[in-house]
């Protein structure tokens, strides 16, 4: 049977996975990756707890936290795409020398 612990052992590995992954990538687009796999960390440790809590609350804010990453990447892709467009690379060096 798995328990309230596996729930929580699996959202602290892909919380690890990503904190790892924001702190070596130095491409924004596995950058963004590595956030949105950090926020659904969080949304599966929210899920469990309210599922083994039985309330609701941690699935609503499971939901709010899911609505946020949606406009997350609404507006982050589109910088992405337009930082492509003027710089022709997505590399962190090339854009932290931006002028202007």
């Amino acid at each position: 049977m798995i328990t309230l612990t596996h729930y929580l052992t699996l959202s602290a590995l892909l919380f690890a996975i990503g904190l790892v992954g924001v702190m070596r990538r130095q491409n924004l687009l596995l950058l963004f990756f590595s956030t949105e796999i950090l926020l659904n960390s969080v949304n599966v440790g929210l899920v469990a707890c309210s599922h083994y809590l039985g309330n609701m609350h941690g699935q609503l804010f499971a939901f709010f936290v899911i609505a946020l990453a949606a406009a997350e990447v609404a507006v982050g892709l589109g910088l992405l795409i337009l930082l492509y467009k003027r710089k022709g690379s997505l590399d962190l060096n090339v854009i932290k020398n931006m002028n202007g």
